[in-house]
């Protein structure tokens, strides 16, 4: 078993999409599966988890302890039935090159998860889902390094603990996610379109079925129209996407807030309204700045670094949108990324 490479002390924002964090204690950038179970033994203290640094806010103060950077890659089919396969990823390959490699593959499941940055292994820590689409569809289980029995566990998708943007991956360090399987089914066409966005971009209806490519280039359009596919040269791409979750309200306080606002009904009677919504007749117009950071100028949702921009700035602009939707519509909002040495 060989240890991963030690680099020098960093700072954190080299690593993360809002260009943000401070120091960490310790960096090691692990290639291999042994590297990452090799420092994450041997690590006294808290890990910290980086791979794409996609949808993680790291306070100004950096991260005392041991920094983990995942740069582990691999695609490979570990089971084929002919009508299915199951691909077997590696926790830091890029999630987009993933999704291109099925779409080229012919395996359907995946192509309305186009665009997303971030790596593999972090998909199932957030329960990563777009555009009527989600990686628990799909998902057949995740492989982890159970930190508190020094085992390696395989865990069907009933031990993930899948729930809207979370599971027990999420603001949790006893696990490190070494790779991932999906189940994609072999078709030239997409899964059944669920988003209503979506489907009007492609001419169809709610139910039908395009082809793969023209899914995900068709989502690659729509995201990059909101600045949610990375470009350097864009700030609106310097953020972690959405900042908020959708609010999921019960049937009872749905119907005594008495709005008329967009919304998507549950099976359980629960109601989700977009945040967007709220954000924006709350007063937060797209561009809204605070010191060296802004709402997007093309999505409500992201809140972006305009490049002069520090945490506090960015959590401060995130308090007084929260606030200001709480003091309007008496709903609480809640972060969407992993908040790391900081808090809102």
């Amino acid at each position: 078993m060989s240890d991963a490479t030690a680099a020098p002390q960093t700072d954190l924002s080299a690593y993360t999409t809002l260009r943000l964090g401070g120091p960490a204690g310790t960096l090691t950038v692990a290639t291999e599966t042994d590297q990452i179970l090799a420092t994450a033994r041997k690590a006294p203290g808290k890990v910290l988890i980086l791979a794409g640094g996609s949808n993680v806010v790291i306070g100004d103060d950096g991260f005392e302890g041991t920094v983990l950077l995942l740069r582990t890659r691999g695609i490979r089919v570990v089971e084929d039935d002919g009508d299915s396969v199951v691909l077997r990823v590696a926790a830091g390959e890029p999630w987009d090159d993933f999704v291109a490699y099925a779409v080229e593959q012919g395996f359907s499941g995946v192509e309305c998860l186009s665009g997303i940055p971030g790596s593999a292994g972090a998909t199932p820590i957030q329960n990563v889902g777009a555009y009527g689409q989600e990686v628990a569809h799909t998902i057949v289980a995740v492989h982890a390094y159970d930190r508190q029995s020094d085992t390696i566990r395989v865990m069907p998708p009933a031990e993930c603990g899948f729930a809207y943007r979370a599971s027990v991956f999420k603001h949790n360090d006893r696990f490190v996610v070494l790779e991932v399987d999906f189940r994609l089914a072999r078709s030239p066409g997409s899964a059944p379109i669920r988003y209503a966005e979506l489907a009007r971009n492609l001419g169809v209806e709610a139910g039908d079925r395009v082809g793969l490519q023209q899914a995900r280039d068709t989502v690659l359009k729509l995201r990059e129209q909101k600045g949610m596919v990375l470009d350097p040269a864009d700030r609106d791409t310097w953020s972690v996407g959405s900042f908020f979750t959708n609010p999921v309200l019960g049937a009872a306080e749905w119907t005594a807030l008495g709005l008329e606002a967009p919304h998507w009904p549950g099976a359980d009677g629960s109601v989700k309204i977009p945040a967007a919504w709220l954000i924006e007749r709350a007063g937060f117009a797209k561009g809204f700045a605070g010191d060296g950071v802004a709402i997007s100028s093309k999505h409500t949702l992201a809140l972006t670094n305009r490049g002069e921009g520090t945490t506090e700035a960015l959590l401060d602009l995130a308090r007084t949108v929260r606030d200001g939707v709480r003091g309007t519509f008496g709903i609480e909002l809640h972060p969407e990324p992993v908040l790391i040495n900081c808090a809102l």
